[in-house]
């Protein structure tokens, strides 16, 4: 059957056949032996995939209008650093990265609680107003993760210094920067993490429509 006026597949047109846990330290390792149908119709053959289960993840940035200014934040990230030792990294590529508040979420938690926690304690600010971009698939190719992105509303004149959870190993700086200086740190590829730039992405086309909602310099 060709299923080009047919309804999307969904993930009832999946059979799992095993899943096995291969890893579990601080993330988690499956392999799933599953078959799937076909556009043409039909069933697949069994297909054998590694999945990366790392969780579900939140970001947010952090927008306070009256100074038209974002709080970023900057940290080492183990996998950029594992990353830049391949030949398409220039010598100067660095593993601290520019990026937003964001962290996973944990049992019991509503992505929007999770958005207000990790502003609370990356960059020391109260969220005071929250409105969601939208919820996407990280690295659906091998790993289960997505992410919900929102925009808080935070006064940023606090926004400085050194944050994060120390039995996590956290060692996050924190500064507010003009809108402007953060776009052009998106563009010139300065900013160089998928989440952040989906997420600046996003406040690009929101920018004026926040400023108005909750009032701007």
């Amino acid at each position: 059957m060709n299923r080009k006026d047919a309804k999307p597949f969904t993930g009832s047109d999946v059979e799992v056949i095993e899943r096995t846990t291969l890893y579990e330290q601080y993330f988690r390792v499956d392999r799933y032996l599953l078959k799937h149908r076909l556009f043409e119709g039909g069933w697949s053959g069994d297909v054998s995939r590694e999945i990366f289960e790392r969780g579900h993840a939140v970001s947010a940035v952090l927008f306070d209008p009256g100074r038209d200014a974002l709080v970023m934040i900057e940290q080492f990230r183990a996998g950029a650093y594992a990353a830049i030792a391949s030949p398409w990294f220039d010598d100067n590529a660095s593993p601290w990265l520019i990026e937003i508040t964001a962290g996973i979420i944990e049992d019991g938690e509503a992505p929007e609680e999770v958005a207000r926690r990790e502003a609370k304690e990356e960059t020391g600010c109260e969220i005071t107003d929250i409105v969601p971009f939208c919820h996407y698939l990280v690295s659906p190719g091998g790993s289960s993760e997505s992410c919900f992105i929102f925009c808080g509303r935070v006064d940023s004149t606090k926004a400085d210094g050194i944050h994060g959870l120390a039995h996590e190993q956290e060692n996050i700086r924190v500064r507010a920067v003009p809108v402007s200086q953060a776009l052009e740190w998106l563009d010139s590829g300065r900013i160089n993490n998928a989440m952040t730039m989906i997420t600046l992405q996003w406040f690009r086309r929101r920018h004026c429509a926040l400023q108005a909602k909750w009032g701007g310099a």
